[in-house]
């Protein structure tokens, strides 16, 4: 099959094995899949993963144990895991000690003509959502794991540093909490995106001094986590939701002598994110950068590198 490669570089390869589902697991047709800052990272060298790229898709069921998925239009949640160990047991599965990660550690990613998931991982797409919204189900679900983690008031205020495809995402889910929420980017045209959905859009160095109760830390930057410190409050929370490659300086003094809580933040729940694009509670089409077919998908991944970019899509197949 066609699959795009990451192994120290990366590469277009027409002759790639097609996966082989294990105990559980069903053969998914990759339709679409998204570009994330997470790919571009490991072309970095994050996680030091070797193999096809991709974690956010949607696509078609080929085969899989319940009869009832062949043929049916699915997403996936990317962390495989065991389902065996203390963990798992304790309803922890994303932190598996023995899980694989689609397109990030030990599993070969979406930007392939096929995948493998286990069937426990499948969601089914309602017919009102297209391909181009499903492909945004993964990092829309990361962006509701905010909530998740965490109970945001009515009135409280906050940061969203960011205004790559994850801040735009993170900002829509907020703004229905009743929050006094700021979305700081450096892209007045990438901001303007999310312009008359309630949200107030601010360029960076025109933030001020005022420090609010948290800052949700989108910027896929190391610089972002120091910034983050600079605006949150006293005893207020910073959540990171950035994965980069590179070290970045943490002022931990400051952290103890403030009391702030500092919070990772990662994948999260897919049934509220299909649930939200069904009802067009966010609207996920005005971030489409550009499509490529997969067999562009090095000029794809460069065109996601660009700071004009929001989000990139690689059309895989037809339905």
């Amino acid at each position: 099959m066609r699959a795009l490669v990451f192994d120290r570089s990366l590469r277009k390869v027409v002759d790639w094995p097609l996966p082989v589902p294990g105990r559980d697991e069903a053969l998914v047709r990759v339709l679409m899949a998204g570009i994330c800052n997470t790919d571009l990272e490991i072309t970095k060298g994050y996680m030091g993963f070797r193999g096809v790229l991709g974690h956010e898709f949607v696509g078609i069921v080929e085969r899989a144990p319940d009869a009832g998925l062949v043929g049916r239009r699915v997403v996936g949640e990317i962390n495989c895991a065991c389902r065996n160990c203390e963990y798992c047991r304790a309803g922890l599965p994303t932190h598996c000690p023995n899980r694989t990660v689609l397109g990030i550690q030990g599993r070969d990613g979406a930007f392939a003509d096929y995948l493998t998931l286990p069937i426990a991982n499948l969601h089914l797409v309602p017919e009102t959502v297209t391909d181009e919204q499903a492909v945004f189900v993964e990092p829309l679900a990361a962006a509701l794991e905010i909530l998740e983690q965490m109970a945001i008031r009515p009135g409280q205020s906050i940061v969203v540093l960011g205004d790559g495809k994850l801040g735009l995402l993170v900002a829509q889910v907020l703004v229905f909490t009743a929050c006094q929420m700021t979305l700081a980017g450096k892209h007045r045209e990438k901001l303007a995106l999310v312009a008359g959905k309630g949200i107030h859009t601010v360029l960076v160095e025109d933030l001020g001094e005022e420090k609010v109760d948290v800052v949700v830390e989108c910027t896929g930057s190391p610089t972002g986590i120091g910034l983050a410190q600079a605006l949150v409050k006293p005893r207020g929370t910073i959540v990171l939701k950035s994965t980069y490659a590179g070290r970045t300086e943490l002022d931990l003094a400051r952290l103890v002598i403030d009391e702030i809580d500092l919070r990772g933040s990662r994948c999260g729940p897919f049934a509220p994110a299909l649930r939200a694009l069904a009802r067009r509670q966010v609207d996920v089409l005005p971030l489409i950068s550009a499509v490529y077919d997969l067999d562009e998908g090095a000029a794809a991944m460069a065109h996601a590198e660009r700071h004009d970019s929001v989000k990139i899509l690689l059309k895989v197949s037809d339905a």
